[in-house]
């Protein structure tokens, strides 16, 4: 098995345990999109309590890599997928992030 492999596996034990269905193509879309960031232990997750991390998440995924326009809708889904996280999870990793804010925001057809 590949460590990518092994990445997506890992990410679909946690969805499991989050207990959030999931489309298994699209989260393996996601997760290769993002690319070599997922190895590194910091930028393998998403600090939901550091709003310039979440500015980043929006203005470099939401805004440049799905040409999204800034506007409260986004901030709302992110707000609505670090609910889906709960608060006490320290383990939001970015692929599962960003797979929850594609669903929550319709854009699958992005991938």
């Amino acid at each position: 098995m590949s460590r990518l492999d092994e990445k997506i596996a890992l990410y679909k034990s946690e969805m499991k345990k989050l207990g959030l269905d999931y489309d298994a193509e699209l989260l393996a879309k996601i997760t290769k999109s993002i690319g070599p960031s997922i190895y590194k232990v910091d930028a393998e997750t998403v600090s939901g309590s550091d709003e310039r991390e979440l500015a980043t998440v929006k203005n470099n995924f939401l805004i440049k890599k799905l040409g999204l326009n800034n506007g409260p809708d986004l901030d709302e889904a992110i707000s609505k997928v670090l609910e889906k996280f709960g608060k006490s999870n320290r383990s939001k990793y970015r692929p599962i992030f960003y797979y929850l804010l594609v669903k929550e925001l319709g854009q699958e057809s992005k991938y």
